[in-house]
């Protein structure tokens, strides 16, 4: 893996359910890991009506791969990068070689 073109920061979230302190339950996204990584664009659709386009950002980020990240889930899941939340669609774990890890994903909406 050449770590050169590991140049981005990201954090991955988890989605996780909270007490408060009423007894009533909500999820949350917690801040759970933060690293460096590549990030590449994979996509880009237009769609919408015909007076506005909203333009959907497809983004894949390659990771260093280490223990903490072992379960990683496409499910519990997601990127901040540049201001933006993006979901996770799918977890690349490259042919289990313990190197690098592959998470395609896609902006979420506001």
């Amino acid at each position: 893996m050449n770590i050169a073109r590991l140049n981005e920061r990201i954090t991955l979230q988890k989605n996780e359910v909270v007490t408060d302190q009423y007894g009533n339950h909500k999820t949350v996204w917690t801040d759970w890991f933060t690293c460096f990584a590549y990030a590449d664009t994979y996509e880009k659709e237009e769609s919408g009506g015909s007076v506005t386009t909203d333009e959907e950002r497809g983004v894949t980020f390659e990771i260093r791969y280490c223990m903490a990240l072992s379960d990683i889930s496409s499910t519990r899941c997601r990127v901040l990068f540049r201001g933006s939340a993006y979901n996770v669609e799918a977890v690349d774990m490259m042919n289990y070689l313990k190197k690098s890890i592959r998470l395609k994903c896609r902006r979420v909406k506001a």
